[in-house]
């Protein structure tokens, strides 16, 4: 996580673990951690490959105040020997156009990482979740990616009774699109609750 050219995340807490995965990304902007709004929003940066709760992590408070986006940071761990930086402020239209340019950006995308990306896109296009009173699991839409290579698959979880999933393989022998939308066609068709 860079700021001003400094990644503050492992300035802050060298050696952690990310918490901010792409495929958080991936669904409609509303629903992306580091989307500011006039509420604030509490976001998990990092975490020491352990629980927050236990071990503590790297989090930043986003709020948008008028014409601009304030970061507030928090460091949550016993480890007080870097100094968290002050409050960021950045120009509100320039970060909202920079975190659209970031999830736009698929030139990095495995076909296994388009397929995650174009279901959750069909699923809020379909309105899934709330058709079959479905709900997602609330870290996200529910969509990962699980394997690369050749388990390459992509997994989709959602809450009944419980935690259930549907999983599509993705391979390398036809265009994603085709195969995410007979798997989309193949749930769709279904009630998932039964």
């Amino acid at each position: 996580m860079s700021v001003d050219g400094v990644d503050v995340v492992e300035a802050i807490h060298p050696d952690s673990d990310s918490s901010l995965l792409h495929e958080m990304m991936i669904g409609p902007p509303e629903t992306w951690p580091l989307r500011a709004d006039a509420e604030p929003r509490r976001v998990e940066l990092s975490n020491n490959f352990c629980e927050t709760g236990c071990c503590g992590g790297v989090f930043v408070t986003i709020q948008r105040c008028g014409g601009l986006v304030v970061w507030t940071w928090e460091n949550t761990d016993d480890d007080s020997r870097v100094p968290l930086p002050p409050d960021s402020r950045f120009d509100a239209d320039r970060y909202d156009a920079e975190l659209d340019r970031f999830v736009a950006d698929h030139d990095w995308e495995e076909p296994v990482d388009a397929a995650a990306r174009l279901l959750a896109r069909e699923l809020v296009a379909l309105d899934w979740h709330r058709r079959w009173n479905c709900l997602p699991p609330p870290w996200s839409l529910g969509v990962s990616v699980g394997g690369r290579g050749e388990e390459a698959h992509v997994t989709m979880e959602f809450v009944v009774t419980g935690l259930r999933s549907y999983t599509l393989s993705v391979t390398g022998n036809e265009p994603v699109e085709d195969q995410v939308r007979r798997f989309v066609e193949r749930i769709d068709a279904s009630d998932p609750r039964g």
